[in-house]
């Protein structure tokens, strides 16, 4: 089932503003490209492949200096703006050498409230700005009340329908205070397409939704995904909210990064939210757990079923998929395959 091509020519979610000190760089792996983020002395976000040409040393564990990154190895210099080599600290001055044609990859990065955005293009030679700009989420401009990550041993795509699985949660995530067995019953949701994937309409949580209930009131929650992988639950209890931000991002064909992060002005949530990561941590290292042990099976390669309407949602994943990557090959406009539908199951 899961394709081992990865979406491109897309912004992916690379971490939060306060990942990232000034003078700072880190190292991450994106769709299976080696990226060096960093912030510079100006406070300004860059990202560029991590890889010195020279020898292959990660720049990412060398320094900034002066607008450009030294590698640890040999001092080589990039500039942080156009990846070009600025200089060779080996060369003699009698060795002329335009080190300038010696180019990194750079990545075009956006900073936007708290979320960090960089886009993987699908031609590393493509230098022209992006035609489309990264999600937005205004209430992601607060600082965050839970910040949560976990590593999936999966390629994305079983991470992506994991997450938006909505059967499982009595079988993988069964607590006395959350859902049983006995609690499942039939639910029906509206879903209608939305940019570059789907949403389950705004409504009222489902009665053996504990935590909802929680916050008080009479909650209203409206749940988003779209491409390559991000999932927000935006949560309303009058005028106040809870925003759900899950970003689930390929770092190579084995291997996922799922990081969950919660923006609230609800005061009760902000309170418990110590008490409330826990369980939230809980949750996520059971979808790891399941993860794992469903390994064991997809080592021999099965073949697999989706069905309706449980599946659905997994169905329009792949459509999205693969809608985008003819987009881009057919230098189109996107048509989002999802149709309007309610859909039913029980859980």
């Amino acid at each position: 089932m899961a394709d081992a091509s990865f979406t491109l020519d897309i912004w992916y979610f690379a971490g939060l503003s306060g990942d990232l000190r000034k003078g700072q760089m880190r190292r991450r792996v994106i769709a299976g490209e080696p990226i060096n983020l960093g912030r510079d002395d100006n406070g300004h976000i860059f990202a560029m492949r991590d890889i010195c040409p020279h020898r292959a040393a990660p720049l990412s564990k060398g320094c900034l200096k002066d607008g450009t990154v030294e590698c640890p190895y040999h001092g080589w210099r990039f500039g942080i703006a156009d990846g070009a080599c600025k200089d060779i600290p080996a060369l003699t001055n009698d060795q002329a050498m335009d080190t300038e044609k010696i180019k990194l990859r750079t990545f075009p990065v956006r900073e936007d409230g708290q979320l960090i955005w960089v886009y993987i293009g699908s031609n590393p030679k493509d230098t022209s700005a992006p035609q489309i700009e990264p999600p937005h989420f205004p209430f992601a401009a607060r600082k965050p009340a839970i910040d949560d990550h976990v590593i999936l041993n999966c390629h994305v795509d079983h991470a992506v329908i994991g997450l938006m699985d909505p059967a499982h949660g009595p079988y993988v995530h069964r607590q006395w205070w959350w859902r049983s067995e006995r609690s499942i019953h039939e639910k029906s949701k509206a879903f209608e397409p939305r940019e570059r994937g789907f949403t389950m309409t705004a409504h009222s949580p489902s009665s053996n939704s504990f935590a909802y209930r929680l916050l008080g009131g009479k909650p209203i929650t409206e749940i988003t995904f779209q491409l390559p992988g991000i999932r927000t639950e935006n949560i309303k209890v009058g005028s106040k909210t809870v925003l759900s931000f899950t970003a689930v991002t390929p770092i190579d064909a084995n291997r996922t990064e799922i990081r969950q992060v919660f923006f609230s002005n609800h005061t009760l949530f902000n309170t418990l939210s110590p008490i409330i990561k826990v369980f939230a941590a809980k949750f996520l290292r059971q979808d790891s757990d399941m993860v794992d042990l469903q390994q064991t099976g997809l080592k021999f390669d099965p073949s697999l079923m989706l069905v309706e309407d449980a599946d659905t949602q997994a169905k329009w994943y792949f459509a999205l998929k693969k809608e985008w990557a003819k987009s881009r090959a057919d230098n189109r406009a996107f048509k989002n395959p999802v149709k309007a539908k309610t859909l039913k199951w029980r859980s």
